[in-house]
Parts: structure tokens; sequence; C-alpha cells
């Protein structure tokens, strides 16, 4: 027997037989402990619907569960609600969608590869700093996770519950794909413990009462894992400042309603109360309010600087100035990282598909070397500088590398310009002369006019030379003649080294660049992926501190009332 972890309408461990159970069995056993109708159960595995195309005799092992795989369980939409079939469709295709495009950009931004697009994404801590995540494994599943979380918190923003507890989900799914160690020292995970079980409140649905507990006490866990014991950690990290209390409030709100449901009216009652308590604690007077707005700060600012600083002015001003100066550094920091795609772009990737590391770039620069040779030695060793170092120390790999930057320089500029040398050569321009016109830069027209006026001029001067070669008995003939041998030697020279680089085509040249069709393509959703990044771009460090408690009040006072009430009639 098989053991499945099902979350949803029902919350708990099936034991299950994947060679002989199908999807139409462990539907009707979910739904017969949610207490539902099996027609109005959906199951989502891996971040789409299991379905068994019209095949019922599939088995839960064709369908590509296993061992202690997770399957989330939520009620359908009946047809009397208004929802079509294909709508629900059309939505189990854009989650799918979602996980997609946050799988290729945690990829893309976690080990190395050279960016698609001129943005980046990397991992920061509170502090805005940048860290490194144990294995790439290990980074990719965490951003991994991190974008579907902040993408169901827009889900949570627009009120779209069942949807966003689908990619939360799909994000705990790539959390778990960490190094638990790691994620003991964060507090994503436990946050988005809490996100899942504020949607089941949200949703109303009771039926996920016993999930709703087991996660509750996990992200208590995990939050006093992260944060200290008596938020001793947070308070070192946020220099004394409190962000979290807004989140507690919610944790405790949850706790007392979950407990309020399985009878434990004392639990309940204490636990509303201390999250009464932290939202008086964290109501602003409107005075104090305009009184920070008045010296130029946003309302939103000003309110997470008050709730920070324990309502003090003067220490919410100084956090505002320190995050407006911080904030100017990150877009002066994005910038620069911007310049530093594009001249990774333009040094094209390892065969590894991988960009040039730009530190070790910096390293040979500083030591003497220039940045066009010393980013292709690197490019062609996989960023090892060692071995890099070892060709640019050999001069005869030198001053080919040298040379094949040269005959790529060129080819760019024919792809620009849509004309090569070997293209003017056939129209009866000298190779040298053409060249030289392409690069000079300039269109295809500009550069064949180029050389139309310098043969007209070319051809008044060689009359002039042959006259005088006549009249000095080919002294200058000769002379000539040396010039020209000269000239062939250097381009016969030119073209056994672009021989032993080897010719590259356009298509070449896009391949190792990362820039051909299928890379750039690469089935890329730019839709969902822009859409992701744009979301990820609006959040720092804090926003998941930044709670609205307008529906969090009226849930302490709903269940405070209804405390109430079950004591007067007992």
């Amino acid at each position: 027997m098989a053991k499945l972890k099902v979350a949803g309408t029902w919350g708990g461990i099936i034991e299950v037989e994947l060679e002989n159970w199908t999807l139409h069995m462990l539907r009707d056993e979910v739904a017969k402990r949610s207490g539902l109708d099996p027609e109005s159960i959906k199951l989502i595995f891996a971040g789409k619907i299991l379905k068994d195309d019209g095949d019922a005799t599939l088995t839960l092992a064709q369908l590509g569960i296993k061992e202690n795989s997770k399957i989330l369980s939520s009620r359908g939409t009946a047809p009397e609600e208004g929802k079509s079939i294909m709508a629900e469709e059309e939505r189990s295709r854009r989650l799918s969608r979602v996980k997609a495009a946050a799988t290729a950009l945690s990829k893309r931004h976690a080990d190395g590869s050279l960016p698609i697009q001129d943005y980046n994404i990397e991992l920061e801590d509170q502090g805005g700093h940048k860290v490194q995540f144990g294995t790439e494994t290990d980074q990719s599943a965490v951003m991994m996770g991190l974008m579907l979380h902040t993408k169901a918190k827009s889900f949570i923003e627009m009120e779209m519950y069942s949807d966003a507890v689908e990619v939360l989900a799909m994000a705990e799914e790539s959390f778990l794909l960490c190094d638990p160690k790691i994620l003991e020292l964060v507090d994503n995970l436990p946050m988005m413990e809490i996100d899942i079980v504020w949607c089941y409140f949200l949703l109303r649905d009771v039926k996920c009462l016993s999930d709703a507990g087991v996660r509750l006490e996990r992200a208590r866990k995990g939050l006093e894992r992260a944060h200290g014991k008596d938020l001793s950690r947070v308070r070192l990290l946020q220099a004394g400042q409190s962000p979290e209390m807004a989140l507690y409030l919610r944790l405790e709100l949850l706790e007392g309603v979950v407990a309020y449901h399985t009878g434990q009216y004392d639990k309940a009652l204490n636990a509303l109360k201390s999250a009464h308590a932290k939202f008086l604690q964290l109501q602003i007077p409107d005075e104090t309010l305009s009184l920070v707005m008045g010296m130029g700060f946003q309302e939103k600012d000003a309110k997470r600087a008050l709730r920070l600083n324990n309502q003090d002015i003067a220490s919410s001003v100084d956090f505002l100035i320190e995050e407006r100066a911080k904030r100017a550094q990150k877009r002066e920091q994005d910038l620069q990282r911007q310049q530093e795609i594009l001249e990774q772009k333009n040094y094209g990737v390892t065969p590894m598909k991988k960009a040039v590391d730009m530190q070790m770039l910096e390293r040979l620069v500083s030591i003497g070397y220039a940045r066009d040779l010393a980013a292709e030695s690197l490019r062609r060793n996989e960023n090892d500088i060692q071995k890099a170092l070892d060709i640019l120390t050999d001069p005869k790999v030198n001053s080919t590398i040298q040379a094949y930057i040269e005959s790529r320089k060129r080819k760019r500029q024919e792809q620009l310009v849509g004309i090569s040398v070997d293209e003017l050569v056939s129209m009866g321009f000298e190779r040298g002369r053409a060249t030289s016109a392409l690069e000079a830069g300039g269109n295809r027209e500009d550069i064949i006019q180029r050389l139309l006026s310098a043969s007209e001029a070319n051809q008044g001067t060689t009359s002039a030379i042959n006259t005088t070669s006549s009249t000095n008995n080919g002294g200058a003939e000769s002379s000539g003649f040396g010039g020209r041998e000269s000239t062939s030697n250097e381009i016969d020279g030119g073209a056994e080294q672009d021989s032993e680089m080897k010719d590259e085509t356009t298509d070449d040249i896009a391949n190792r660049e990362g820039t051909s069709s299928d890379v750039r393509e690469e089935e890329r959703d730019s839709e969902i992926e822009d859409e992701i990044a744009d979301e990820i771009a609006r959040v720092d460090a804090l926003s998941a501190y930044d709670i609205n408690l307008d529906k969090e009040i009226e849930a302490i006072n709903e269940y405070l009332a209804m405390l109430d009430a079950s004591q007067e009639s007992g």
C-alpha cells in the first residue's frame, strides 16, 4: 500500500494501491471523507487537474502518482453556480501556465544561465543582501517557491481564494524540495502555511479544519525557529523593530477560529483576545499619521514605518529616510545589473549555456587582460579562471582567440547591415577594402556607396601613379607591387586564422551567443513570466508584513461575539 498526502476539502493520509486504484476510486474515497458529492470534487496533482481522458481503467500509477505524492482536493464548480466546464478548464490551464512559468524563471535565474529578459531575479534577505541557498537545486526550489507564493498573494488580493490555494500548494511542493535545514532558517514556509489557512477561512470551508490545525501548529513552530524564542532573532535582524506583529495577529485569529470549531472555547477566547490586543496596538492615530505624511511620505510607507517603530515619529522618519536611500541604491544596482546582462549577452554563453561570470571577468581585467579577450577565455572554459589564464598566457592560443574575436565582430556587423564581406567581394570589390568599409559602419546602401566612391577615387589615383611610375622607370611601380604583396599576405593569414577558428555561420554565432530562435523562444510564456516578474518587483523584504487588517478585525469581533453567545446560552 502507498500513502498519499491529501489537502483541501479534507486533509490527511490515504492508503491506496497505485497499480489497482483508479482516479474514480480515489475521488470517491476523498469525497466520502470530505462529506461531499464525488461529482463536486476535483483532484489536483503537480499543478494539474487529474483526468482519465475517458479511460476509466487508468490506474493511479499510470497517471504518474507515486508514493507520498501530494494531492490537493478542491470543490469543483457546479453548473448551477454559473461557471461552464470550459471556463474551469481555462482556469486550470492558466494555473498550469503559472507553475510552468515559475519553473522556467527559477531555472534560468538560479543556475547561472544567461537571462533572456533585461531583468534578473535574485534572492535577498530582509536586509536586502543577496543570499545563496545551498546547492543549485536548493536555490532554484526556494526561488520557485517564493515566486509562486508571491503569485498566490496577488490572487488573495483579488479575492480569488481557490486559485490562491492551488498556487500555494505548488509553492509548498517547491519549498519541500529544499534541504530542511535551510528552510528552518527562513520564515517563508511558516508564512505560507498561514496564508493557506487564511484562504480556507475566507472560503468558509470548515471541511479543512483538521488540515488547518496541523498547518497552524507547523507555522508556529517554524516561526519560533526562524524568529527565535520571544522573537529575539527577528529583533536582532530588524534592529529592534517589530515588523511581525500583524502576522502573529493573523496566526492567533486563525488558531482561535480552529479552536472554536473544535469545541476548545477557552483556548479560542485566549487566542482571539490576544489577537485583538495586537490589533489595538497596531492602530495608528490619524494625527500621528498626518504628521509623518506631512513630511513628504506616502500613506502606505508612513503606516509601515509607524507600525515597525511602535508609533515613534522620530524613529519612523529615520527609518523612512533610510529606506528611501536604500531604494535609490537598489535602482542603481538594478541598472548596473541590466548593463551587465547586456554585456554578458554580447559575450555569449559557455558550452553549458551559462553566462560569463562577471566577477571572474573583473579579476582577469584587473591584472591587465583586454576585456573581450578575458571574456572569451572564460566563455570557452566554463568560467574556470585557472583554465582561462592557461590559454591567455599561451601566445599562440591568445593570438588565435584575438583573431576569432575580430572575426566575430565582423560577422556581427555583417548581420547588422545585412551584407557580408564575401558578398561584397562577389560584386567585384577588393576584400581588404570591403572589410574596411564594413567595419566603418552604416547600412547596406551606405557601405556599397562608400566602396563605389572609393573605387572611383582609386581609379584616378592609380592612373596618376602609373604615369609617375613610367616616368621613374618603374621604381614606384615596384614599391606599389611590394605593398600589394604585403596586403595579400595579411589577408591570407587572416583567412588561415579564420579557417583555424572555423567559419561561423549566422546560426553558429546565434547558438554560441544564446540568441538562436530555439533559445530565444524556449517555449517561453512571456505573458505569465512578465506578470510574475512585475509582481516580484512590487514587493520588498517587508511586504509580507504589510497586512491590511480590515478582514481580521471583522473576524475577531465575529468570533468573540459567538463565544459570548455560547457562554450565555451555557
